[in-house]
């Protein structure tokens, strides 16, 4: 059943063996962080106006380009483009900055992916 989870990956010097429920576990985590910078933004209307100006989104399109797999990575990159913004979110989640680097890196390759 263990073997049924794995898949093998060709590399350069021999074959990595990547466990896939870790991929995906990564990526969920990278989702939820992802709506909870939503949630941020959203918590605050000069940061979520801030996203929509910069995205080209409105108030009523939200909902609509969230269903888009790239919607989550955009998010996470609006706030490492925004330093002050990037702060203010990890330390209100208590967590470290490049945090949400890593998450949008998960996020990209996922979209890549489907």
């Amino acid at each position: 059943m263990l073997e049924a989870n794995l898949r093998v990956i060709p590399y350069r010097k021999g074959n990595v063996i990547k466990d896939s429920r870790r991929s995906q576990s990564l990526r969920a985590e990278a989702e939820s962080l992802a709506v909870a910078a939503l949630g941020f933004l959203a918590a605050e209307p000069g940061r979520l106006a801030g996203f929509l100006s910069l995205s080209g989104l409105g108030p009523d399109t939200v909902r609509l380009a969230a269903r888009d797999p790239a919607f989550l990575p955009a998010v996470l990159d609006y706030l490492l483009a925004n330093e002050p913004v990037l702060l203010a979110f990890a330390a209100e989640h208590q967590i470290d900055p490049k945090a949400v680097a890593a998450a949008s890196k998960a996020l990209a390759g996922a979209a890549g992916d489907r």
